[in-house]
């Protein structure tokens, strides 16, 4: 039995997929909320909020996903970084899960990979639980319904929490898996109620798609100037050094909060809505991003709540860190319509330093982004991946390593070629911690961080003074306006100064470390920035 909201010419028999119980197409928020309460699924939250929980995975599980190693994608994958899954294992782990599914319902969405048509994908995901369809129906773009008439599928996710992989059967590590088969325009994702799941999955197929197109696919927030979206900015960096809350500007325009394409035009969102972090999420600091926790149809994830009153704690991070909350871009006031803006004028790489040894911000050379863009030093956050339960200082290239099927320099290279082209500023941005590392210092408060990326973009640090940094060779401005000029010379944070100057080694060194494996690959120019 078939249920249609939008009759389709483009069934799931037609994609072979047969002997299911329900299958809803494209139901509206209002009845995927009705569906999932219905299902017992979640709990109708304050304003109509959705309020779910994940079960064991509230992160992302990057050791359980891979790319089938076809013909068409053996001399282009990133073999280093992407575990390889063999054909036959693949078709397995396939005729598995439809017989798994043989009489269940499920709830499929048909949705668009990102906000430029001339270079979008079409993307039709298939959820066995209904509040992953509202997820991924807030997270993605959507056709309308004219365009939905004559959807079809250029790849389609079946995702499937309740089944379990075998590894020796389906060539995986475990019960989970997450694989990504280029060839079949398919990806597989069983034994994980994570939502993030969906959404990345587009986007690594995103992230391999557009180079060929010269595209630069990037893992970062965007934001334009108000009335005047030529005048862009981009937000480089992983999750949980602020790209949401501080694309989130209430006097600039929201282009998009995680995931973009550079290409000649401009650059474009992949999505149609946010994925944003509540761990302490505050009425007074991030307003709009607040607001969203109490409309309808929002999901709020992994969240304690009251259970009389159905008030969420944003400081109770007991089932996780990683508490989320997803919806669609328009419920921010000050979001684009169009998902689509100018080329930057301003690179912004996010890092959240564990070590509280990089200043708040920082001016870029060319070459430095460059190298701090393949370095993608951060620190992950709890909560994001499964078994990080405090930050731990990492290296992720591309600010997105996880999402990256090519090699960095292919994505390094794209990005170099942009920035010269449309001569964008480039400043490194530090929201980690200041005064010591990570359990010594604090973090650094979010309203000087505020202040110095307004600096940055009005373009009142253009003839600013700066110093050069010893450590890393970078400028740093010697005073910004609203900002506490000691915040800016972190070494005189420190109370033990000395004790400063030992981990700012000890960072150097793990940057020469890690950039040693990009050496064979770069220009001359990036490597006479190299540091250490």
């Amino acid at each position: 039995m078939t249920t249609n909201r939008v009759n389709p010419h483009f069934t799931l028999e037609d994609q072979g997929i047969t002997g299911l119980q329900n299958v809803y197409y494209n139901l509206s928020e209002a009845a995927l909320v009705e569906q999932a309460l219905k299902r017992g699924e979640g709990t109708l939250g304050q304003g109509g909020a959705l309020l779910v929980t994940t079960g064991e995975f509230t992160g992302r599980s990057p050791n359980d996903k891979f790319v089938v190693r076809t013909q068409d994608v053996e001399d282009t994958i990133w073999w280093e970084n992407n575990a390889p899954m063999d054909s036959d294992a693949f078709d397995r782990l396939h005729s598995d899960m439809l017989e798994h599914m043989q009489g269940k319902d499920v709830y499929a969405q048909d949705l668009i990979g990102g906000a430029d048509p001339s270079t979008s994908i079409n993307v039709r995901v298939v959820t066995e639980l209904a509040w992953h369809g509202l997820f991924i129906r807030h997270l993605m773009c959507r056709p309308n319904a004219d365009a939905l008439q004559e959807f079809v599928a250029d790849y389609t996710i079946l995702n499937c929490p309740s089944f379990q992989a075998d590894p020796a059967r389906h060539g995986c590590n475990s019960s989970t898996v997450i694989a990504l088969n280029f060839e079949k325009k398919l990806i597989l994702i069983a034994n994980t109620e994570y939502a993030g799941e969906n959404k990345k999955s587009v986007f690594t197929l995103l992230n391999y798609l557009l180079p060929d197109k010269g595209i630069m696919p990037m893992h970062c927030s965007a934001n334009h100037k108000i009335g005047n979206p030529v005048d862009s900015a981009i937000f480089f960096g992983l999750s949980g050094t602020g790209k949401t809350t501080l694309s989130a500007d209430t006097d600039r325009v929201l282009v998009g909060d995680d995931e973009h394409g550079w290409s000649d035009r401009g650059i474009f969102n992949f999505e149609g809505g946010c994925y944003a972090k509540t761990i302490n999420l505050s009425p007074k600091a991030e307003p709009e991003i607040y607001a969203t926790t109490s409309k309808f149809g929002t999901v709020i994830e992994n969240m304690i709540f009251d259970p009389d009153t159905l008030e969420l704690d944003f400081e109770d991070s007991s089932l996780t860190e990683n508490m989320r909350c997803a919806y669609p871009l328009d419920y921010i006031s000050n979001a684009s319509d169009s998902g689509l803006a100018g080329a930057p004028k301003n690179v912004i790489l996010l890092t959240c330093d564990a070590f509280g040894v990089l200043p708040p911000l920082a001016r870029l050379t060319p070459a430095q982004a460059m190298y701090h863009f393949l370095s993608g030093f951060t620190s992950k956050m709890a909560g994001t991946e499964r078994g990080v339960t405090a930050p731990k200082p990492a290296f992720s290239t591309c600010f997105g390593a996880p999402f990256m099927p090519r090699r960095p320099e292919v994505y390094g290279n794209l990005l170099r070629d942009k920035i010269a082209k449309h001569d964008a500023t480039c400043w490194l941005v530090n929201t980690g911690w200041t005064g010591g590392a990570y359990g010594t210092g604090s973090r650094m408060p979010i309203k000087a961080t505020r202040a110095l990326l307004t600096a940055a973009l009005s373009g009142s640090l253009d003839h600013a003074e700066y110093r050069k940094d010893v450590h890393f060779g970078f400028d740093v401005p010697l005073l910004v306006e609203g900002v506490d000029d000691r915040l800016l010379n972190p070494r005189q944070t420190w109370q033990d100064q000395n004790a400063y100057d030992v981990q700012a080694e000890k960072l150097v060194g793990m940057f020469s470390a890690n950039f040693e494996q990009y050496v064979p690959y770069i220009d001359d120019d990036v490597k006479s920035v190299a540091i250490g």
